[in-house]
């Protein structure tokens, strides 16, 4: 028997709103139609906290009336602001550090203008963790680079456009980094840093949904960052944009892919080149068995 008043009354708390299994399930098609995350049914309590605020927002009474609306309204700017709160935004600055070496001696054997793609770009760190490591290993040669920086999340992009940080989100970058590619923060911005111009100009963010039919993507790149975004997507899905991502890199081109990820099922298309690192499958040697 709980003798606890505490545990009984915690116990005893509603929520604000009923999520039904019926709603949870239509939100975990709609999420996978629009942006091919895979909820799991564990996220049940993820997912009622992040959308309750969307519906305080509007002043709704519950996931069904919120649910209508979306479906009623496919045009409706919602749309995004409800794959915006079920999106994982999860970064830092040289997170993976292993890959930033290979991507400066893969840069350093470019001999046309450097081009990246970012495509999981969150609030910024990744892709300006790219160009300063262009900028470090190019010199002079990086003012001819580029990173395409993109996410589905519109407002983690707002952010990263932003180029504004907390001290403690630049904690782990040396002093001689932070003095070199960062400004201390003045006025509204006073107690956190920017990035310099020179090194926001390398980065152009964007918005792209993987799953859209068509990438507003042209030049080939000599490296692709896909990490910690295939985890969200089930197989098939990971197959497909696999599949796309092989015509958009130069022949000798990476695929820089996160640290529990593992493209091994794609290797008509990919093979291993390093740790979490892939290249083109045609690249293999004639000689090869």
């Amino acid at each position: 028997m709980n003798t606890n008043p505490n545990i009984a009354a915690a116990s005893s708390v509603r929520p604000d709103f009923l999520l039904t299994d019926h709603d949870f399930s239509k939100i975990r098609t709609l999420i996978h139609q629009r942006a091919g995350i895979a909820l799991g049914t564990q996220k049940r309590q993820m997912v009622y906290s992040r959308l309750s605020r969307r519906l305080r927002e509007l002043k709704l009474k519950d996931f069904s009336t919120y649910l209508t609306l979306l479906e009623t309204n496919p045009n409706s700017g919602e749309w995004q602001l409800f794959t915006n709160a079920l999106t994982t935004n999860l970064t830092a600055f040289f997170r993976e550090a292993h890959h930033f070496p290979v991507l400066a001696e893969h840069a350093l054997g470019c001999t046309q203008p450097v081009s990246v793609w970012c495509s999981a770009a969150s609030t910024g760190e990744e892709p300006y963790s790219i160009a300063i490591t262009l900028m470090e290993a190019l010199g002079s040669r990086a003012s001819t680079a580029s990173v395409i920086a993109t996410d589905i999340d519109t407002q983690v992009l707002t952010k990263g456009a932003a180029g504004v940080f907390t001290m403690e989100q630049v904690s782990k970058l040396s002093p001689a980094r932070l003095k070199r590619f960062f400004l201390k923060g003045s006025g509204a911005h006073s107690g956190n840093v920017m990035v310099r111009p020179e090194v926001a100009a390398m980065v152009k963010f964007k918005r792209l949904n993987l799953l859209d039919p068509k990438w507003p993507l042209q030049e080939p790149f000599d490296a692709i960052f896909c990490r910690n975004v295939m985890i969200y997507f089930d197989k098939p899905t990971q197959g497909k944009i696999l599949q796309r991502f092989a015509p958009l890199l130069k022949p000798q081109g990476l695929l820089f892919a996160g640290h529990s990820e593992n493209f091994s099922f794609a290797n008509q298309t990919f093979r291993l080149r390093g740790q979490t690192i892939y290249e083109l499958a045609s690249n293999r040697p004639k000689d090869a068995a």
